[in-house]
């Protein structure tokens, strides 16, 4: 992997108190650049702020957002730009990933799903677009998943969610790809974070596809600049994805059973699902 230097930058990053996206501040801080975290949990996104700022010369901010309000968002950009300067790169990584089957989701949580993974999506990169059309330049970095390009029993509507995050991504890039302003789709795999616990992979399967969160945030920071649509973590999986699609589908479906991704979030570890899913319930 390539490395890069974000010195100076201004770098947004959505869902930045834990996970994938406090990784990502901190790769970014690594790299030079100057960090603001949002995340819904305004206590947690203080405290990563200041655990993060603790490394000599980082310059990070933690503040509170609601994806799913263009104003909070709208406030979030106004005091990044207030505390550094024009926002260079927006990551849109704020995300929920409830499990269980179709038919036993209710349509709150459905709504809550679409408002989240799309409409924060959406939210974000409007406002990063006007902002980066303005001087000509910037990053926007959407964060899929390989659920953006497969289906998976269990994870219906999280896989409409980030087929339309994929779709969008692409669209965008078309559009804006004499502007100046790069668009990248991030599809990692299975990461070892709170949103994945308690699926069961074979573990021949999880070497393949099973990745940490510090591995998607280098993957994301060496993506600044180059301009590529989509980065697969681990980039094996852009293979094996390809591979699969080609088969007819009974095949498929054969595959799926035989590594287990069709059950793999039908009959995840019950109890430790729960803690996750009370709290993205806000229980």
């Amino acid at each position: 992997m390539r490395t890069v230097s974000c010195a100076g930058q201004v770098v947004v990053v959505t869902g930045g108190a834990r996970g994938i996206g406090r990784a990502t501040a901190a790769a970014f801080l690594a790299a030079g650049a100057k960090v603001v975290i949002g995340d819904i949990d305004t206590e947690l996104v203080a405290r990563t702020a200041i655990e993060l700022g603790a490394r000599p010369s980082a310059q990070v901010i933690g503040l509170p957002v609601d994806v799913t309000d263009p104003g909070s968002l709208e406030l979030l950009f106004d005091s990044a730009e207030a505390s550094f300067g024009p926002v260079d790169v927006l990551v849109n990584n704020a995300g929920i990933m409830p499990t269980g089957l179709f038919a036993e989701e209710g349509p709150e949580m459905t709504r809550r799903i679409i408002d989240i993974n799309v409409h924060g999506v959406i939210n974000g990169s409007r406002l990063a677009v006007e902002r980066f059309r303005r001087r000509g330049r910037g990053h926007l970095v959407n964060l899929a998943s390989l659920a953006g390009v497969q289906g998976f029993p269990g994870l219906a509507t999280y896989c409409a969610s980030k087929h339309a995050v994929v779709g969008f991504t692409e669209s965008l890039y078309l559009e804006l790809a004499e502007s100046g302003i790069h668009v990248t789709a991030i599809l990692p795999g299975v990461v070892r974070t709170e949103l994945s616990a308690g699926g069961r992979l074979p573990h021949w399967m999880a070497a393949l596809s099973t990745v940490d969160p510090e591995d998607v945030a280098d993957a994301i920071v060496a993506a600044i600049g180059t301009g590529r649509l989509t980065v697969t973590v681990p980039g094996r999986l852009a293979a094996i994805i390809g591979g699969t699609r080609l088969l007819p589908l009974p095949a498929r479906i054969l595959v799926g059973r035989l590594t287990g991704a069709t059950t793999l979030w039908t009959r995840p570890d019950a109890d430790a699902r729960e803690h996750y899913h009370r709290r993205i319930r806000g229980e």
